[in-house]
């Protein structure tokens, strides 16, 4: 029998979504799982990572004896996800204690301490080693994985000393399949320990270990980008039913699982996420990095490329939130409803404004005391006036990030092909259009784009696919091209996203001063 389907799975921050995907790209099934993240007033974000796999296994199960034969046809698994998060586990893979996420910032304090200075908040020698060897460097408010490894001795000393490794929650979901560490220099790019000049090498830099003070004894062992690791253990095979003779693929972060389910796999070939957090990519040939704007280059689809790296930290989360604000005690409206209220108002959303920085930002500035809102509210705005500038502001600032992303790149890109959950709104998607002044291509089912993703990587790591192949068999999509009227309309919007950030961000940081 053919061994032609890929269990593949996308943790994202709000919770694991699990595809069961064939050779041709077409998701078979899919279920989408929620995980609550518990937060802390010192910084503090983490998640159970027991849960996850929990979740996970029980939504394998019922996708596979949902439909008979499809157990039988698994070949491969492969796993996606957030990152610049750290999971403890023992020898086994067990969690000793909870995920750190990417948003938690108890590990600022001990970065501060190692390689803090006068420039740009850095000293000298420490920013210039990390850029020239990484292409970036630690987050100085600790909401990255050198940030995590630091803190963990510090916050959780009793699970530290129990702890065997610290992996990425990609790399610890992989052990959980195959019951081995590994982790890849795209998995373990946000702890800033590898030297990302020579993507062959298969060792962390002492030089960077040194520097922060850690070793490399709790850090997985580095595999190629997109290789098998082994096979699923018989454990796992029994209880998901599968054969063992199914192989598991290294994991990847959500950045390049994005590249792969766009098909955007060949240089400067671009794709622009729509997700919790949004950012900007395509694949580039070397390395290079804009330490001024929060952009990079990272280890890419291969251990010979990279991809552009950027994020803004709030994307789709922003219409969530709304939601969750017109719900009140209530029901939410559905993300249709929503979609059919924005329609109701005009472009420029009758001059309401949404500036959607609710979690700070990092890319186009770093900045993690601004914070977002509406402006420009009247007596006569509606509900349709705020939930078109919620989608309109998002869309302006990932027309302010574009910019600098082209200027990265020393080209135009054009067309910008739209992946993730808000990708799915037709209208989000010319506003986008309209934003960048570019056309935008809405690929098919985007927000399961990241599964087929992980779906090609598997076939490539297996031999029967190359990147060229996903770019040049890709389904294409539905092209929205930017409308005089809706350009005109979001270059006023653009503007005046400008201007509250220049006003923002000093209010936002007296706010923040006396919290």
């Amino acid at each position: 029998m053919s061994r032609d389907v890929c269990i593949a799975v996308d943790l994202g921050t709000g919770g694991p979504k699990v595809g069961l995907v064939d050779s041709d790209g077409t998701i078979i099934a899919q279920a989408l799982e929620a995980v609550a993240t518990t937060f802390g007033p010192d910084g503090g974000a983490v998640q159970d990572a027991r849960e996850w796999w929990t979740l996970i296994q029980a939504s394998i199960r019922r996708l596979l004896n949902e439909r008979p034969g499809v157990a039988q046809r698994v070949g491969a698994v492969a796993v996606t996800g957030q990152w610049a998060s750290m999971v403890p586990v023992d020898a086994n893979g067990e969690p000793t204690g909870p995920c750190i996420l990417w948003m938690d910032t108890r590990g600022g304090p001990q970065v501060r301490e190692r390689i803090g200075g006068r420039v740009a908040g850095y000293g000298a020698s420490a920013i210039w080693r990390w850029v020239r060897t990484t292409g970036g460097a630690p987050s100085l408010s600790g909401a990255d994985s050198a940030g995590h490894i630091l803190s963990f001795a510090h916050e959780y000393p009793d699970i530290a000393s129990s702890t065997r490794w610290l992996l990425e929650p990609v790399d610890y979901l992989t052990m959980r399949f195959c019951g081995v560490a590994s982790a890849t220099h795209a998995s373990m790019q946000a702890a800033w320990l590898t030297d990302n000049r020579r993507l062959e090498r298969m060792a962390y830099d002492e030089g960077l270990l040194h520097a922060l003070g850690i070793t490399s004894e709790k850090l997985a062992p580095l595999r190629p980008i997109g290789s098998i690791v082994t096979n699923v253990t018989n454990e796992v095979a029994r209880d998901l039913g599968i054969t063992p003779d199914a192989v598991v693929i290294t994991g990847l972060p959500d950045l390049h699982a994005a590249a792969l389910g766009a098909g955007a796999t060949s240089l400067f070939s671009t794709h622009l996420a729509l997700s919790t957090t949004s950012w900007i990519s395509c694949p580039v040939a070397k390395k290079k990095t804009d330490i001024a704007h929060s952009i990079a280059t990272v280890p890419g689809l291969t251990n010979d490329s990279y991809l552009i790296a950027n994020n803004q930290e709030t994307g789709a989360k922003s219409l969530d939130w709304f939601r969750s604000l017109l719900a009140g005690a209530g029901s939410a409206p559905s993300y249709d409803d929503l979609t059919r209220f924005a329609a109701r108002s005009t472009s420029g959303a009758h001059g309401v404004r949404f500036a959607p920085w609710l979690a700070g930002e990092r890319s186009p500035v770093q900045n993690h005391e601004l914070r977002g809102g509406f402006t420009n509210l009247s007596v006569t705005t509606t509900t349709a006036d705020m939930t078109r500038a919620v989608l309109e502001g998002v869309a302006a600032n990932s027309r302010w990030l574009f910019g600098y992303i082209e200027k990265f790149c020393g080209r135009e890109l054009s067309p910008v092909r739209l992946v993730g959950g808000g990708a799915r709104s037709s209208l989000w998607c010319q506003i986008v259009a309209d934003a960048l002044d570019r056309p935008v291509e809405q690929i098919p089912d985007p927000m399961f784009a990241q599964l087929r993703g992980m779906a090609a990587m598997a076939s490539v790591a297996l031999g029967t696919k190359t990147l060229d192949d996903i770019e040049s068999n890709r389904i294409p999509g539905v092209i929205f091209e930017p409308s005089p009227q809706g350009v005109a309309a979001m270059a006023e919007v653009n503007e005046d996203l400008s201007a509250l950030f220049r006003t923002s961000k000093t209010w936002s940081r007296r706010h923040q001063s006396r919290a």
